[in-house]
């Protein structure tokens, strides 16, 4: 494969020893001389700030040449996964709802849907393909931080956005979330508010002494603002994170969001450590049910949830990554209800989805890989006896 060139280190490298390579989202222009100088045979430029001289070069060289465009409010090649820095950049938690729609965050949400009926936006075909550009670079950025030793050891937290903080299902999902970053998994989620917020907040504590204090000193902050919305909820979740002080064993708390600009309206929480955040929500949904091999946990939620379990039992079915990986639905009311529970009534929100999965998994030989359980406490305990095979 082509060396991939999107830090100063690897350009430096490249320098000594031209060839076959793909230059990533790099501001080139004070290197175009040495570069244009240099054998470009089979090298690609994708979103790379260029000279004149630098781009006569690669197009005489006959390369692949995607410009950087500055107007943009987004990398079309970001070189790494986001954090919330970089997505919350003028956020004031004293003016959080106002400070919140100047953050890049915001101005790229608004760049691609209409925040009034959060449905796309027109774009010009230009556009649409740097969108697709970012997307593949966020993939290769993801691919970066969980190869594929570490996706053995990956797990993914999904459910409803709409669960409060004050939930008990809340903490325990955060709880469970600790447990299985301090035992050396790493947690990924949609990135978005409710259980996606308490998998990678209970992750982000793991990498604390003292963790269990940590967490529950963050939620009884974060009870403060039990719903989901764009003010309170993101400022006192930057006064939680702000509260916690540095982690002692970063790596441990390490952990991923993957969210979409399609929910904008949801905003990537904050207690992810890297973020992939996409355009494109299926080609999301798709990989981030893919990395998680070491299994895949769904709690409450809605459509989208539900949408996520059988696109997960669809991988395990075909063997679509070439194994099957547990399932655990929880808890076992909401996913298997007893047969006479009233369907018809739209405050009953629990979901017979479990049957369907069974009848899957039986006639897709992993039914030893699925468990609904009301019991969190079995979860680190069943992955562990099931490993992706």
């Amino acid at each position: 494969m082509k060396r991939e060139i999107d830090t100063t280190e690897s350009l430096a490298a490249w320098l000594t020893a031209p060839g076959p390579a793909v230059f990533q989202g790099l501001d080139l222009t004070a290197h175009s001389v040495a570069i244009a100088e240099a054998v470009l045979w089979n090298c690609s430029f994708l979103g790379c700030r260029m000279t004149p001289l630098l781009g006569a070069a690669a197009a005489n060289a006959g390369c692949l040449v995607i410009p950087a465009w500055p107007e943009l409010p987004f990398e079309a090649v970001p070189h790494r996964l986001y954090t919330d820095q970089d997505l919350y950049d003028r956020l004031d938690p004293a003016d959080p709802e106002r400070s919140y729609r100047q953050c890049r965050d915001y101005a790229i949400y608004t760049s691609f849907m209409d925040p009034a009926s959060h449905t796309p936006l027109p774009a010009d075909l230009d556009v649409a393909l740097y969108r697709r550009l970012h997307d593949a670079a966020i993939s290769d950025c993801l691919d970066e931080v969980l190869d594929p030793q570490r996706r053995l050891r990956t797990v993914a937290i999904m459910g409803g956005h709409k669960i409060k903080r004050t939930d008990p299902v809340y903490a325990a999902v955060a709880n469970l979330a600790r447990e299985l970053s301090a035992g050396g998994y790493t947690i990924v989620t949609g990135g978005g508010p409710g259980l996606m917020e308490a998998g990678n907040l209970g992750a982000y504590t793991a990498g604390f002494t003292g963790s269990d204090d940590k967490l529950d000193a963050a939620l009884e902050r974060l009870a403060a603002a039990p719903e989901f919305n764009t003010s309170t909820w993101l400022s006192t979740a930057y006064e939680a994170k702000r509260g916690m002080g540095e982690p002692t064993d970063p790596a441990k708390g390490r952990n991923i969001g993957i969210p979409t600009w399609f929910y904008g309206h949801e905003p990537a929480n904050l207690f992810a450590t890297g973020i992939a955040k996409y355009f494109e929500n299926s080609v999301r949904e798709e990989g981030l049910l893919a990395i998680a091999l070491a299994g895949v946990i769904f709690g409450p939620g809605a459509g989208g949830t539900t949408q996520e379990i059988f696109q997960d039992a669809c991988q395990n079915y075909y063997r679509s990554y070439a194994k099957k990986s547990p399932m655990i639905l929880y808890p076992a009311d909401f996913w298997a209800p007893p047969p006479l529970h009233n369907r018809h009534d739209p405050t009953d929100r629990r979901k017979p989805a479990y049957e369907l999965l069974e009848k899957l998994a039986i006639e897709g030989g992993f039914s030893d890989y699925i468990l609904c359980t009301d019991d969190l406490s079995t979860v680190p305990r069943f992955l562990a006896q099931r490993p992706p095979v």
